[in-house]
């Protein structure tokens, strides 16, 4: 990021504040995006975390690298929104385990899924796994940080990881399927 963008932020100058918001909002909308389904509230979300990085801005200490700082205000954003939110689902539950041959299939369809597929492939998990995965296989936390972050148990962490997986790996396996069914028809 650019030192005199960023001096001009600490200044508190509007136009270098939205040039800032403007170079940031892919990364931060990204971020929001993967932990809430809901996009109004993501945006909210977004905007509520770039704030917080304007406000730090002038104590971020200089051998951090800017992006990653600001990364990381919006995750702790993410978190604190998902906290502070009343209607926690925290109780799901495993129904069925996914066949080798089936997971097979899914490893090689995710091979040739784009991202933004994938995105919507994980809104299919339940916020409560959903955000637990993010953290863990996307923003590379351990279950110990997750645990402390989220107020639950290392072993509850690591239950919603295996729940995402799951799901997700029936979600892939059912579209390699159905892509592999509408090739043969061809």
């Amino acid at each position: 990021m650019d030192r005199t963008l960023i001096d001009r932020c600490i200044r508190k100058e509007a136009k270098a504040q939205y040039e800032l918001y403007k170079a940031l909002y892919p990364m931060m909308m990204s971020v929001c995006s993967r932990y809430e389904r809901n996009k109004q509230d993501a945006v909210s979300i977004m905007n509520a975390g770039f704030m917080k990085i304007l406000d730090g801005i002038g104590d971020r200490r200089p051998e951090v690298p800017f992006e990653a700082w600001a990364r990381r205000i919006i995750i702790n954003t993410v978190i604190d929104a998902f906290r502070s939110s009343k209607h926690r689902k925290s109780v799901e539950s495993l129904d069925e385990t996914v066949e080798d041959a089936q997971a097979t299939d899914a490893n090689d369809y995710l091979r040739y899924m784009e991202a933004e597929s994938f995105a919507d492939l994980l809104l299919r998990v339940p916020p409560m796994s959903r955000n637990v995965f993010n953290l863990f296989a996307i923003d590379g936390h351990a279950h110990k940080e997750i645990a402390e972050m989220l107020d639950i148990s290392e072993g509850t962490s690591k239950w919603h990881v295996n729940n995402a997986r799951c799901i997700l790996q029936r979600a892939l396996a059912e579209l390699a399927h159905s892509s592999t069914r509408k090739a043969v028809l061809r």
